[in-house]
């Protein structure tokens, strides 16, 4: 028999502050989404608002939900724009996918874009980019 165990408490407490950055970055997008959705393209404003939220996203796991022993501040800024390289592929391509394919409006495929790429991020950013720990400013 297989017996799952908890990650460590200090992996628990970053999972948590992790999902509420997450949370304000969504409502952070969400607010810019509903100020720009009659103002230009759809695409365009989903745009604007996902790179409003994370700027947001950035500075909120670097100061307080990830906090990182890293002292290669650059390299690992470079790091974190990969990563969110990748969430905005998974988040467009979901988003487009509900508005087009699904037929949903804007704020629901926003709102919809969201859960695909959280876990593949939080694992990048908890164990790469914003590592912490013994040996983080490697």
């Amino acid at each position: 028999m297989v017996r799952f165990a908890l990650p460590a408490p200090e992996t628990r407490r970053r999972v948590v502050r992790f999902l509420a950055v997450g949370g304000g970055s969504a409502a952070v997008q969400f607010a810019v989404l509903a100020l720009l959705r009659n103002a230009m393209g759809e695409t365009t404003a989903f745009s604007i608002s996902w790179v409003v939220s994370t700027a947001t996203h950035y500075l909120a796991n670097r100061f307080w939900a990830l906090p990182s022993a890293r002292t290669d501040a650059g390299k690992q800024f470079g790091e974190y724009l990969v990563a969110v390289g990748l969430s905005y592929v998974i988040n467009l391509a979901a988003f487009k996918a509900c508005t087009v394919w699904l037929g949903l409006g804007v704020m629901w495929a926003a709102f919809w874009a969201i859960p695909p790429s959280t876990i593949v991020v939080f694992l990048i950013l908890n164990y790469r980019v914003f590592r912490g720990g013994r040996g983080a400013g490697q």
